[in-house]
């Protein structure tokens, strides 16, 4: 991809100043969106990703020569960070190191992200005051490659049923790929392997109400390719999935977009992109702004977890930490 030609200009966002280098630099191949409306982009749906980076550490996915080139997992906030740009330090005891990662608390600070070349947000499931303890329980419905999007579609109509069932409110988005995510807010009681264990447990009863879509099985080895996977691993510690309003790193341009649960029944999640969402944010507003209002009592999952276990059911082994790169 040819270098930028234009010169760096700057942006006003709040009450800060963000240069913005290589502005013209080409991101998303297919519609020939820049650096520059990537940053306008997230300016539009500005209270949406602040809401959902808020106080939480956050990787990086970078992609300096725009998503057709390589991406950079960023734990570690990048070199060069004005001094307003706040951090969370996270400790990785199995590796005997650390990494202080970027903390959002304002759009400033997403847009100085985007002229460190990120396009992709992924917060963890937990906020700076008690890094070890989730406030967020996160349902992941990913299909495998044969899996059509009717499956997903059915399996989120049963998480809904669940969770109705439940007394919970979901919040739905689409995954930015293929799949849809479900965030339930908890009271941050709890450490990650209790909400993994939770997690395992409604997965489980999606699975046994969709037998014929729905696995929870751990090797991807031993999954269908039309299979639909619950993946309660994403409520692992440092397991991490694109924020909603996250723009993902492909030639379109796709976003994670929060839905309506009744539009799932008609919605293509190839048609929310960098292009078409601050129309829609416009018009609908953050659709997750009261998601903080909305807490769950996760105990009764974990009495399903209980259960499942003196059933005879395994708990799958942790997946491997990442490391801190």
């Amino acid at each position: 991809m040819a270098a930028s030609k234009s010169p760096a200009m700057e942006i006003e966002v709040g009450d800060h100043t963000v240069r913005l280098s290589s502005p013209d630099r080409v991101y998303f191949s297919e519609r020939g969106e820049t650096k520059l409306d990537l940053a306008r982009y997230y300016e539009s749906v500005g209270p949406g990703i602040v809401n959902a980076l808020r106080e939480r550490p956050c990787m990086l996915h970078r992609f300096p020569k725009g998503v057709d080139g390589p991406k950079v997992h960023q734990k570690r906030l990048p070199a060069g960070a004005p001094p307003w740009v706040e951090t969370v330090r996270l400790h990785f005891p199995r590796y005997g190191l650390h990494a202080d990662e970027l903390c959002v608390t304002r759009l400033a600070d997403v847009v100085w992200a985007v002229q460190m070349s990120t396009v992709e947000f992924h917060p963890w499931n937990s906020r700076r005051a008690d890094t070890e303890k989730p406030d967020e329980w996160r349902i992941d419905l990913d299909p495998m490659p044969r899996c059509g999007f009717d499956k997903v579609r059915r399996a989120a109509a049963t998480t809904h049923e669940i969770l109705d069932e439940l007394g919970a409110v979901g919040w739905p988005k689409t995954s930015g790929g293929s799949g849809l995510h479900v965030y339930v807010r908890i009271a941050p009681e709890w450490g990650f392997k209790d909400v993994r264990r939770g997690a395992l447990a409604f997965a489980r009863e999606v699975e046994r109400r969709l037998p014929d879509d729905v696995t929870t099985t751990w090797w991807r080895r031993d999954r269908s390719p039309e299979d639909l996977f619950v993946d309660y691993n994403q409520n692992a510690r440092d397991h991490t999935i694109a924020a909603a309003y996250s723009v993902r790193g492909n030639p379109r341009g796709t976003v994670s977009a929060p839905l309506r649960w009744e539009e799932i029944t008609d919605a293509e999640p190839q048609d929310f992109t960098i292009a078409t969402m601050p129309e829609r944010f416009a018009r609908l507003g953050d659709l997750h702004a009261g998601i903080d209002d909305a807490v769950f009592d996760f105990s009764t999952l974990l009495e399903w977890a209980d259960r499942d276990e003196r059933e005879g059911k395994d708990l799958p082994p942790e997946p491997d930490e990442a490391d801190a790169s």
